[in-house]
């Protein structure tokens, strides 16, 4: 058993809820999709509490089709464990088994020189509202969701046994902060000793650090690890602009691999600081130069000024949050593209990038390809991909990333 420097133990026992749902909902947990919405519910307990588990059956047949935890502060009223005919038991070894499954499917990536990676993905690793990111031996557990305090101890001892980690760092959404079913605090320490909240970590030989404690959800962004490395093989000797560059992910694996100028644009000085910070962790020859602007801003001004580069990555945060939101997300992508278009030197790359789910895969890449269509300048997409290996896609809600690459006047 770990040793936690702090009492872990929920102060809820969950209890066993006989739920039915409406052919909707049946369907969708007939095929494996983890969310059950409320208005999908049809019968269920009336004393129903965030952790209970949910035992859902059959409209007709009274078969148990699926398992779940029961959230009552959340739409999606039921995280969904498992789905089928086969039996399961919801325990420390059913989540000790799914945890292992997790860390395999990350066997290949920890074979190169990185040792920061997502555990946990959420949803598509089986663990709806809990994200486990490693940082070299820190371990950053985000909660979003009271369903998972009741179940803590366990989930968290067999992560640090397939980790090895030496620290335990829990991060807690706004909403759970304001939970009085535990009595933990964001960014606590409940296992080991953290000596710094800036934990330094390698990521394909490129050397980075992460705000565990303060940092943005986990401390740092790992699904665009893949194409951080791939921009940065396609930047030796060449002059590179990484725009919304946060902690300079792509500006940094730029400088590593011979970049002869990266410049990092963000809207935040802070995040500017840790990015050229992270890029003194490394040894490089090129020049960093940063600009604290509004994006949008600072790239017409870049235009304005007639400069190029020959590298251009454009990573912006999600502009779709909402179901509203889509059809100007859409229009600020198309604005992107058409202003890094312009940035782009002849003959060179530029790369975009949404982390927007509610704008589909192929609605992103069509509006890149109707804006380089209509610009003057021929172009040939050399690559598209999608999220890094330790963030696999299990259902179709769960696919968010997409990214670009555009070689110009090929």
């Amino acid at each position: 058993m770990l040793q936690f420097t702090k009492s872990i133990t929920s102060s809820y026992s969950p209890k066993r809820l006989a739920i039915k749902l409406n052919s909707k909902g049946e369907q969708f947990v007939l095929q494996g999709h983890p969310w059950v919405f409320s208005d999908n519910i049809t019968k269920i307990n009336t004393d129903a509490n965030s952790g209970d588990l949910a035992i859902i059956f059959s409209k007709n047949k009274n078969k148990v089709i699926g398992l779940g935890l029961y959230d009552a502060n959340s739409p999606i009223r039921i995280k969904m464990l498992h789905s089928g005919n086969t039996a399961a038991t919801i325990d420390n070894a059913f989540f000790k088994s799914k945890i292992e499954e997790a860390f395999s499917k990350r066997s290949k990536l920890l074979q190169t020189n990185t040792n920061s990676y997502r555990l946990l993905f959420g949803e598509n690793d089986g663990f709806p509202g809990l994200i486990a990111d490693v940082y070299a031996h820190v371990l950053v557990v985000k909660i979003y969701s009271e369903i998972w305090i009741p179940y803590l101890e366990g989930i968290l001892e067999s992560l640090q046994n397939v980790s090895n980690a030496k620290t335990i760092v829990i991060r807690l959404s706004r909403s759970l902060e304001q939970s009085t079913l535990h009595n933990l605090k964001n960014g606590e320490v409940v296992y080991g000793v953290l000596e710094d909240e800036v934990v330094e970590f390698v990521e394909h030989d490129v050397n980075f650090s992460a705000n565990v404690i303060k940092g943005h959800k986990t401390g740092y962004f790992l699904d665009h690890r893949a194409n951080r490395k791939q921009v940065g093989e396609w930047s030796k000797g060449k002059t590179v602009l990484d725009v919304f560059s946060y902690a300079g992910g792509f500006s940094v694996h730029a400088l590593a691999n011979g970049a002869k100028e990266v410049t990092s644009l963000d809207i935040s000085k802070q995040a500017l600081e840790i990015a050229y910070q992270n890029g003194k962790l490394n040894n490089y020859t090129g020049i960093h130069k940063t600009i604290a602007d509004d994006a949008f801003v600072a790239l017409k001004k870049l235009i304005k000024n007639k400069q190029t580069f020959d590298v251009v990555v454009i990573d912006p945060p999600s502009f779709a949050k909402q179901q509203s939101e889509i059809e100007l997300a859409k229009k600020k992508y198309a604005q992107l593209a058409q202003l890094g278009i312009q940035l782009t030197a002849k003959k060179g790359l530029l790369v975009l990038a949404s982390c927007s789910s509610r704008v589909l895969s192929q609605t992103f890449f069509d509006i890149n390809m109707q804006v380089l269509r209509e610009s003057s300048r021929t172009s040939k997409c050399i690559l598209k991909t999608t999220h890094d290996i330790d963030h696999p896609i299990g259902f179709p809600e769960g696919a968010y990333l997409k990214c670009g690459y555009y070689k110009l006047d090929c």
